[in-house]
């Protein structure tokens, strides 16, 4: 990079950061001390589009270049398949392992659904009412999720495609190698939560606020894995829709685990049984980690 460039690059951070925090600050302020849902839920759409912004900034009006972002719908089959349904399969991964760890854990009782609906009805009136069981939610948003929402997820997602995948990512590998970039990358990433898993725990897992900086440290962890396997994604297709569509289907199917717990066992979050837990997370980030030390190894042989 060109010394104009890298301090385009350190512009990029400061864009992204400064005004996604901001967004996030204010959401959860309309949030917590208005109980504003709807400003809440549209500063979190900002959010995701703020690294996009910073982009056009930073390589439109500052340097006048060209984005390079590959637009283009491109990419073989399998890696398109891996973006919609990879997700779903690693979530249900982490949830069986955690589920094997803490089998005590495991709650059909339909609680969790019993404190969603506000706690008025017990779990047999939900059922016999409005026919809501542990396993017919299960039924119901794990089909949407996996079969519809990668593709509404998507756009939101690409707001943060755009910058992180897009952009930040192969600036970093090209100047700290493949896994320091990598590792860097989904560190940047976790950081970027940070004001609203602070602010606003029950967002990522209710009750990241149990355990603030382990939370703080496990979500990093799980920003390194995800970073890492949307990073192959867009390197293998150089299409950044297809990343788009891998994190707008995590996005949409992360929390569905949640429902087999007990809202008192909220605290163990930070471990599982969603895919942003420690344990839950230990697939992905298997996956993460081979995946990477194979290209690592891949071009030393070249």
């Amino acid at each position: 990079m060109t010394a104009k460039e890298k301090q385009g690059f350190g512009l990029y951070f400061l864009f992204a950061f400064g005004m996604a925090w901001l967004c996030q600050v204010g959401g959860c302020m309309a949030l917590l001390q208005q109980n504003n849902a709807v400003l809440y839920q549209l500063a979190l759409i900002v959010t995701m589009f703020c690294p996009l912004l910073a982009v056009l900034l930073v390589q439109k009006a500052f340097l006048r270049q060209p984005t390079g972002i590959g637009w283009k719908v491109q990419g073989k089959r399998r890696f398109w398949l891996a973006a919609w349904f990879g997700p779903a399969v690693l979530t249900l991964l982490g949830a069986v392992l955690y589920f094997a760890v803490f089998p005590s854990r495991l709650d059909f009782s339909g609680s969790w659904l019993v404190a969603a609906y506000g706690g008025e009805m017990d779990a047999q009136t939900l059922r016999s009412q409005l026919g809501v069981s542990t396993l017919s939610y299960l039924l119901q948003n794990g089909l949407f999720a996996v079969l519809l929402a990668p593709a509404i997820n998507m756009f939101p997602a690409l707001g943060e495609e755009v910058g992180w995948r897009g952009y930040m990512m192969p600036r970093l590998k090209e100047r700290f190698g493949l896994l320091n970039g990598r590792l860097l990358g989904g560190v940047v990433w976790g950081i970027w939560h940070w004001p609203l898993m602070l602010l606003v725990g029950y967002e990522y897992g209710t009750n990241y606020l149990g355990a603030p900086l382990l939370g703080l440290v496990v979500w990093c962890v799980v920003c390194f894995a995800l970073n890492t396997l949307l990073d192959i994604l867009y390197e293998k297709t150089e299409c950044i829709w297809v990343p788009a569509i891998a994190h707008g289907a995590f996005n949409a199917i992360a929390a569905l685990p949640q429902v087999l717990v007990t809202p008192a066992d909220t605290y163990y979050n930070v471990l599982g049984p969603m895919p942003i837990g420690l344990i839950a997370a230990l697939p992905m980030l298997a996956a993460a980690v081979w995946l990477t030390l194979r290209e690592m190894k891949q071009e030393e042989k070249n």
